[in-house]
């Protein structure tokens, strides 16, 4: 069996096989080495049922939401949380294996005692599997996919746990588990720490557009250009021939809206709050008929509207409505903001996005869990604006600029997909044996 190249990003070499295989008998395992069995895993590492109350501040609470997919990192400090529920119990060497929605790989190997969900599965190794091991193991793409071929439910599949722990697994002597183990410790934290520098790079470049929609939008393309006081303290210094209007001056907000009396045969394309995102405007739509659509999908979109989110507004949500389909409808959890004579829908898309505009919408929104703001509110927020001239000239600036700086972050996401990708393939090629790390860990 020649050997096999796993490598990205000038990640990885050439790794080899382990000399002789066989037959697992088990379809989405394959071969594995002809040294390593397959094993059950309640028969290496049974399911605890230890339970407790959890009580808010009784310790270190874990959650599905604070185990990150894939990398099976703990996305929260040792804090309590506030929850009052039945709780599983768990021990340092443990591994917590999410069983609702398993698609998501949340895996976690317990560095300290504590309560979770009782949504992950608690596994405690009997000795014959290295814990490291076994949660590399869980984290397999291959495990994940065969257990998430088996769940019941929908909306929130879960995975059966007598499906899940009779489950087998490849499993090799303990010191060839020890050696996988820490090879894949090594290299995942290699591949991780390459995508964390990609993952700042970008938000170096999401920062740089924001400044620089800022500054044309707020301040024009000529640095040169004299400037006077806007008379709005959080606008400052504007230039001289510029004027700073309210909004609701310049457009109209929430002009149409679907009627009750629709047909409930109505065919829709629905928009919601987390579909928009504050850099890339709508990423996701969802097709409904109007009878089985939520009560807030009433707003009408046109092209040149633009869209910004009134509740949540920590979530910066907002987009310009280009070349719509006619049947398009957004939340009313939205504004619709449709400009009028004196201001150009380009521009706007622009100038509702400047740090100074969104950060008074979050300022002035009210509430804890879902901050909101009246769009008649927002509506008497000032915006500066030039003649429609440049108020185009400088649209057609931030269009070429903004494409650049997208073209860039778009480059980076694929490298970051690749590595993504490259750390998947690893971790399963050494968990079912396709690499033989004997050497390759001092």
């Amino acid at each position: 069996m020649a050997g096999t190249k796993y490598s990205s990003e000038g990640v990885g070499r050439r790794f080899q096989p382990y000399p002789e295989y066989k037959d697992s008998a088990i379809e989405w395992l394959g071969r594995i080495p002809a040294h390593w069995n397959t094993k059950r895993l309640k028969h290496i590492a049974p399911v605890s049922t230890e339970r407790t109350f959890y009580q808010n501040n009784k310790g270190r609470y874990v959650a599905l939401e604070h185990i990150e997919s894939e990398t099976g990192r703990l996305l929260t400090e040792n804090v309590p949380e506030e929850v009052e529920s039945t709780a599983s119990i768990f021990k340092p060497g443990d591994v917590l294996f999410g069983k609702l929605r398993p698609y998501l790989n949340k895996v976690w190997l317990c560095n300290s005692s504590g309560a979770c969900s009782t949504e992950f599965l608690v596994l405690r190794s009997n000795g014959e599997i290295d814990p490291a091991y076994l949660a590399y193991q869980l984290r397999s793409r291959e495990f994940i996919r065969w257990i998430d071929s088996m769940t019941y439910g929908t909306k929130m599949p879960r995975a059966n746990p007598e499906e899940v722990t009779s489950t087998r697994v490849a499993i090799g002597p303990f010191d060839d588990q020890i050696r996988i183990a820490a090879f894949l410790d090594r290299e995942t934290a290699e591949i991780d720490a390459l995508i964390a520098k990609k993952e700042r790079l970008i938000e170096l470049l999401q920062e740089k557009r924001t400044a620089l929609i800022t500054q044309a939008v707020t301040k024009g393309l000529d640095p040169n250009v004299p400037m006077k006081d806007s008379g709005v303290e959080w606008l400052g210094n504007i230039p001289a021939h510029w004027e700073a209007k309210r909004l609701k001056y310049l457009s109209t907000i929430n002009d149409e809206a679907l009627s009750e009396k629709t047909d409930p045969r109505f065919e829709l394309i629905y928009i919601d709050i987390g579909g928009v995102d504050q850099y890339q405007g709508i990423v996701q739509r969802e097709e409904l008929v109007f009878e089985n659509a939520p009560s807030r999908a009433r707003r009408i979109v046109k092209d040149g509207d633009l869209i910004l989110s009134t509740v949540r507004t920590y979530l910066r949500a907002i987009a310009p409505i280009k070349n719509p389909e006619p049947n398009l409808i957004c939340s009313t959890g939205f504004a619709v903001i449709r400009p009028s004579a004196g201001l150009e829908s380009e521009f706007a898309a622009y100038a509702l996005r400047a740090v100074y505009f969104v950060d008074q919408v979050v300022a002035n929104s009210v509430g804890v869990s879902y901050p909101a703001i009246d769009a008649s509110k927002m509506s008497s927020f000032p915006i500066s604006i030039p003649e429609i001239e440049e108020q185009r000239a400088i649209a057609a600036f931030l269009d070429r600029e903004t494409e650049r700086i997208d073209g860039l972050i778009k480059k980076i996401h694929e490298a970051i997909d690749r590595l993504k990708e490259y750390r998947a393939t690893l971790i399963s090629a050494a968990v079912t044996g396709k690499i033989d790390v004997h050497n390759l860990i001092d």
